[in-house]
């Protein structure tokens, strides 16, 4: 059977989103993975970034869907001619380090934070992370489907593809921290690890141990537990606070689902927003430009520790391009997400060792330089807080909120003039101030005469209307994000 992807993407129900494609598990049959592969390969292949009988990494989250896909991507990779090899169940970025190292193309099948009953493939070619333009050629690939590998149902007849587990990209990574970071340098520092059902759980304990950090495991599950940075759990808040209470540790760190963005709290159990701790890590680490996307907290422009910042579309296809467009002239060129993901353009040299570029969502290195910032500077996280511009952000999202509806709703506010689209806002919002200035940079961000912030998005790959705030308290940012989630609600009624 012979199939073009972006077909393949209509009738499947399996879209791409940041960095590949996700959706429904029963959507996601071994057929459907094995042509979604099969032109990320054959995309490879025509731009010369793959010869035939090459390695390809494979690599997987902890869901109980992730073994079935990474066999079947497995399938793809010999039924092209290529060498799949196993690295296991690792983080995102050590599989995209190790493809970078190894100079081959490397997949990773995790459906990052959102449920079980989803999943999804990320693509990394030898150059690291795929960007806009890939999709687009991947998308445009015709391939052919052997039929008689599978079932009537789109299920693989062999389970047996994927080769013995191989280490190397595991060790790799947890090396890439130790090596870096002067030894027994978290000597001291109790951490408290909430390992739930992340990947990167073994990972992060080898790496706080190795630097000399007590750990203590928390929280360790075998059901897989949809974790999301920007939208904690009312009961990952509560945790967290009665794990400090109960361990006076000096802070809490955790991941989503596949280790690409970072959880960690203060000595009192409070999560920080990722978009401050991306600014705390680019200050330890001396970035001279930070790029992050529009819906970030402005403390990063406030705080003047950066010569350059740079605002981008939501995404790290985003970001990671306008990171090397800045690298081209800046020398120490690192960007984060509100996610808490951060990434790093150019190597870092401290004490004659250097800290290799890894320009795609990464979680363990945001604690690690949170925490040893606080040492260097003789204070608690908190304390570290303390001494930032005060700019709170909150963030919410609505499930299951048609994407159509979302977009309708945006473009019902900004339609006809400026002064015609901040009327509609008003009226709208009428519980906020009066609105000065729009960005529709990706979504709408609204800066009101108070200097509030409130920036509403559609989500690129799930059914999610999201909204974002900013004010000078936390209590006024989570109010107004509240008011927010009623206006939107009342759109589905």
């Amino acid at each position: 059977m012979t199939i073009k992807i972006n077909e393949l993407m209509s009738s499947s129900g399996v879209q791409f989103g940041t960095s590949g494609v996700r959706g429904l598990v029963k959507d996601m049959t071994d057929e459907v993975c094995f042509a979604y592969v099969a032109g990320f390969l054959q995309y490879l292949t025509e731009n010369k970034l793959l010869f035939l009988g090459g390695k390809v990494g494979i690599a997987g989250d902890l869901r109980s869907s992730t073994p079935r896909i990474m066999n079947a991507v497995a399938a793809a990779c010999k039924g092209l001619g290529f060498e799949p090899i196993n690295y296991g169940n690792i983080p995102s970025p050590a599989i995209a380090l190790y493809g970078l190292y190894q100079k081959i193309p490397t997949i990773m099948v995790t459906g990052s934070h959102i449920p079980d009953d989803r999943n999804g493939i990320k693509f990394n070619t030898p150059l690291g992370e795929i960007l806009k333009p890939d999709e687009e050629g991947i998308r445009a690939q015709k391939i052919t489907i052997p039929s008689e590998l599978f079932s009537d149902e789109g299920q693989l007849h062999q389970t047996n593809y994927l080769l013995e587990l191989d280490g190397g990209a595991k060790s790799h990574y947890i090396q890439r921290f130790v090596n870096f970071f002067p030894k027994q340098s978290l000597q001291g520092v109790k951490i408290g690890l909430y390992e739930h059902s992340s990947v990167s759980r073994d990972c992060f304990k080898e790496i706080f141990q190795s630097l000399g950090a007590d750990v203590t495991s928390l929280g360790r599950t075998d059901q897989f537990i949809a974790v999301d940075t920007e939208a904690i759990r009312i009961e990952d808040v509560e945790l967290a606070k009665q794990w400090s209470e109960d361990y006076n540790f000096d802070c809490i760190v955790s991941t989503d689902g596949d280790g690409d963005r970072p959880l960690i709290s203060d000595e009192t159990g409070k999560w920080l927003r990722g978009d401050i701790a991306g600014v705390l890590c680019a200050q330890y680490l001396d970035a001279t430009t930070v790029i992050t996307p529009v819906s970030s907290n402005t403390v990063v422009e406030k705080s003047h520790y950066f010569d350059n910042v740079i605002r981008t579309k939501i995404g790290s296809p985003y970001v990671i391009e306008a990171m090397q467009k800045a690298a081209e002239s800046n020398s120490c060129v690192v960007g984060y997400e509100a996610n808490g993901g951060f990434l790093q353009q150019t190597g870092i040299e401290c004490e004659g060792k250097l800290l290799a570029a890894l320009p795609t969502r990464d979680a363990a290195i945001v604690p690690l330089a949170v925490i040893l910032l606080a040492k260097r500077q003789g204070l608690r996280i908190s304390e570290l807080l303390d001494r930032l511009p005060k700019r709170y952000t909150f963030s919410d999202r609505i499930k299951n909120f048609p994407t159509n509806l979302s977009k309708q709703f945006i473009a019902e506010l900004v339609s006809g003039s400026l002064e015609k689209s901040l009327c509609n806002i008003k009226a709208q919002f009428s519980g906020c101030s009066s609105p000065v200035s729009l960005d529709k940079t990706d979504g709408l961000r609204i800066t009101f005469d108070t200097q509030d912030i409130v920036h509403l998005r559609p989500s690129g790959n799930a059914p999610e209307f999201r909204c974002y705030t900013e004010a000078e308290t936390e209590e006024k940012a989570k109010n107004l994000n509240n008011y927010c989630m009623k206006v939107l609600t009342s759109l589905l009624k």
